[in-house]
């Protein structure tokens, strides 16, 4: 509740993001974030990591890019960041114990955002 008061409104993530044109849309209505997503093993959205790199760099610093992976291990998501420039990694699988912190030490000022299945 504090966090909300202190930005003065609520951050909106709009996802599934697939173009440039898209996120510029998404921008100008309003959005603090953008889901950009990667390879999945199912679900609709799932851009290549070229496209998610491209966006991503026209993204201005006011507005948050963010990586959706199912990647679980911590080499492949710091490599697949590094592809893809994003400012923020979303996991939407659970990671192994340990994980977050090593990644919050290699990828340090990349948000973490991690999925929870209800």
């Amino acid at each position: 509740m504090a966090r909300l008061a202190r930005y003065g409104k609520t951050r909106v993530k709009i996802c599934c993001i697939r173009s440039v044109d898209e996120a510029v849309l998404a921008i100008r209505y309003g959005a603090s974030a953008l889901g950009l997503v990667a390879d999945m093993p199912s679900g609709p959205g799932v851009i290549s990591e070229e496209a998610i790199s491209e966006i991503a760099s026209t993204v201005p610093p006011y507005v948050t890019s963010v990586l959706l992976t199912s990647r679980k291990s911590v080499d492949e998501i710091v490599k697949q960041h590094q592809r893809c420039g994003t400012n923020a990694i979303q996991m939407v699988d659970r990671l192994e114990l340990g994980s977050y912190g090593e990644l919050r030490e290699l990828l340090p000022g990349i948000d973490m955002i991690q999925v929870v299945h209800v």
